[in-house]
């Protein structure tokens, strides 16, 4: 799922069937642990099409989904008329959320902030919307621990290759320590090595929870 702001219609055709595969081969259950527990009022960022809405827990009194991509949107708004708890659709790019200060209980990014432009901006955000004591859920791809696939993760970024096949996503970045950087404070993080088929790279991922301090503000 892209928060660029330019709009990729080749990758936003193709991104749903991907990620039907993927929950087909363990993602979904990815997506239940991520959310399970929520409640209150949530943001996601950059939600695509929709794919986590069905796995929102009926603690949770509403989901603003926030997609800048325009047919991901789209189908995000159909699948927002599906969801078992209330849940709007709002363009937007996560550098620049269309939300107020500290009006939201818990923020969810998912396979997000690996292609935003500029992860310590979009986590500033994250923070500014969230409420003192808010969690940050996380599901991310991220750059590998070992070698020499650390070393073939930052050349396929560097090079341009991956980011342009897969919608702007980088997989050498270091998510984890982006998140405790941005002075969220990191409850869990699992670390996960997932590939959707055995002709696809096994790509690591990280999977948790963090939360912004209550004397943040």
């Amino acid at each position: 799922m892209t928060t660029t702001d330019l709009p990729r219609p080749r990758f936003a055709r193709m991104y749903p069937r991907f990620a039907a595969k993927a929950d087909r081969a363990g993602a979904a259950d990815h997506r239940r642990r991520l959310l399970d527990g929520l409640a209150g009022t949530v943001v996601e960022v950059g939600a695509g099409h929709g794919a986590n809405f069905a796995h929102y827990p009926a603690t949770v009194h509403e989901v603003i989904a926030v997609e800048p991509e325009p047919s991901l949107r789209t189908a995000a708004e159909a699948a927002a008329r599906e969801a078992p708890v209330s849940t709007r659709v709002l363009a937007g790019v996560a550098d620049a959320l269309p939300l107020d200060d500290a009006s939201v209980d818990a923020a969810v990014v998912s396979l997000v902030l690996c292609s935003v432009p500029d992860q310590d901006r979009a986590l500033a955000e994250l923070r500014r919307v969230l409420r003192p004591g808010g969690e940050l859920r996380f599901y991310e791809h991220v750059i590998p621990h070992c070698q020499p696939r650390r070393t073939l993760f930052a050349v396929a970024d560097r090079s341009g290759l991956w980011p342009l096949l897969a919608g702007g996503c980088h997989p050498a970045r270091d998510t984890g320590a982006a998140i405790a950087r941005a002075g969220f404070e990191i409850q869990a993080s699992d670390r996960l090595v997932f590939s959707a088929s055995r002709l696809e790279p096994k790509t690591p991922h990280i999977l948790g929870t963090a939360t912004l301090p209550k004397a943040d503000r």
